[in-house]
């Protein structure tokens, strides 16, 4: 599934909205704690706009498309299928990232502590 869904993937970083290029700026520039984010990353059937491996944290940006009733039930079986993978997702939408892009920082970065493995989790 994966093959088909990588050239979407590769448009979605190109065409990235507004939005998602100004979180991006500040998750890239504030790695906390040595968690790295990744963008438009394929996680099973879907494409996450931002994913950190190491926390299994998704943060997703929603426009105005997400409010209609067939996009709700979408986002809600992908937010199923993720967390069924074992993610936690972070749902924001277009107009608090250029509201609040510090608060949502601060969010994702509370929520990555929160995740943070245990040092005995932790391979050899």
């Amino acid at each position: 599934m994966s093959r088909r869904l990588t050239p979407l993937a590769r448009s979605l970083r190109r065409g990235a909205t507004a939005a998602e290029r100004r979180l991006w700026q500040g998750l890239r520039r504030k790695q906390v704690e040595a968690f790295r984010f990744r963008r438009q990353v394929i996680l099973g059937n879907y494409i996450a706009d931002f994913a950190c491996f190491d926390a299994r944290l998704v943060v997703v940006v929603d426009g105005a498309t997400h409010s209609t009733e067939g996009e709700i039930v979408r986002d809600a079986a992908r937010s199923s299928a993720l967390a069924e993978q074992g993610y936690t997702i972070l749902r924001f939408t277009n107009e608090e990232v250029f509201r609040n892009l510090e608060g949502i920082l601060g969010t994702i970065h509370a929520r990555l502590l929160e995740l943070r493995p245990r040092r005995e989790e932790l391979p050899i």
